[in-house]
């Protein structure tokens, strides 16, 4: 077997945020947390706060989109249901959360969030890319997909 398609990769459980080492090619066989049991991945985005922020994001080894909105924002609303499709459609090849800016405020200026809703790539803590405004389902899941690109397995969408 190819060493860079079964290495392990760290993947963050969304309930108890223990990083799991999980082989590259189980990704797609509903793996469990070795801690609490509990499924690695839901197909729905996970809610980020300051207290699983740098976890879920900073230390997973799959590219991660946090989706920075806002409970007033017509555009976030619009978006919600878009971005719950996108996770359901990507996962487990790119996690996806969202993280409430009025509640966090300082995540959100730690990442200068001037405008709402405004989508944010990271991958291994780096952040890779971003972009403002509601989207389509396809056009979000190609804009990951190009930001993606480069990282090995392609992730799938649709």
């Amino acid at each position: 077997m190819n060493k860079s398609t079964d290495a392990g990769i760290h993947v963050v459980c969304p309930q108890c945020d223990s990083i799991n080492r999980v082989p590259r090619l189980r990704l797609d066989q509903k793996p469990a947390c070795g801690r609490c049991h509990q499924a690695l991945f839901s197909g729905h985005p996970i809610t980020l706060h300051g207290g699983n922020f740098d976890t879920q994001v900073l230390r997973s080894d799959l590219p991660v989109v946090v989706d920075f909105w806002a409970s007033w924002c017509g555009p976030c609303t619009a978006m919600a249901p878009v971005f719950e499709r996108a996770a359901a459609a990507m996962e487990p090849r790119v996690r996806f959360g969202k993280l409430e800016t009025d509640a966090n405020t300082a995540i959100a200026a730690n990442y200068a969030i001037r405008s709402i809703p405004t989508l944010v790539l990271f991958h291994r803590g780096q952040e890779l890319a971003r972009i403002s405004g509601a989207m389509s389902l396809n056009g979000l899941i190609d804009w990951v997909q190009r930001q993606t690109a480069g990282l090995g397995a392609r992730p799938t969408g649709r």
